[in-house]
């Protein structure tokens, strides 16, 4: 309901891979509907404010009213996209172009869900947890930090993120909120 969380998986030796952030409004285990037993697990990154439905409540309303059903599925299809998109960034893009991908979509989410005015929003993401999404080291995430500050393309103050130049990161990420489906076209713009 508020605030950041993440969807991570951890290796045998302890490493962490987060394949998702959630934000505020998202469903982060909607799978947990037909699976008995998930793969990954959770983590909130900022104080959060969650809500819970039983499974059973969940199959009743799917059951009672197949527009919601629908919207359920639609939902879970948008998370395979993301997935997707994610494998993409960490397998094929260098550190810069995965850094400027991902604010690119986490500021489009973000408007789309009303936390972000322009293009301004609150990210408490730290370096460290950015690294364990886009498998650098934090060191590496530093830089490139730096280096889309010095190329004028974000600002950052505290947890205050600011995208100047939205066509040049939204370039440099090679982004294209297509895989989002978002309902309102304006909160890609």
């Amino acid at each position: 309901m508020s605030g950041f969380a993440c969807t991570y998986k951890t290796t045998a030796q302890g490493k962490r891979q987060i394949v998702s952030f959630v934000i505020a409004g998202d469903i982060p285990d909607l799978q947990s509907l037909h699976l008995k037993v998930l793969d990954n697990s959770f983590s909130t990154i900022s104080p959060c404010s969650v809500g819970f439905v039983t499974h059973d409540a969940l199959r009743d309303l799917c059951t009672c009213y197949p527009r919601i059903a629908s919207a359920f599925w639609r939902e879970t299809l948008i998370d395979a996209a993301i997935f997707r998109e994610w494998v993409m960034n960490v397998g094929r893009r260098d550190a810069y172009h995965r850094m400027a991908h991902i604010l690119c979509e986490l500021m489009v989410r973000m408007k789309a869900a009303g936390l972000a005015e322009g293009h301004v929003c609150d990210l408490p993401i730290t370096q460290v947890e950015f690294a364990d999404a886009l498998g650098l080291t934090t060191v590496h995430v530093n830089r490139v930090f730096q280096q889309l500050r010095g190329d004028g393309l974000i600002v950052t103050q505290g947890t205050r993120l600011t995208i100047p130049d939205w066509d040049k990161l939204r370039e440099v990420g090679e982004f294209d909120p297509m895989y989002l489906h978002l309902e309102h076209a304006e909160a890609a713009a």
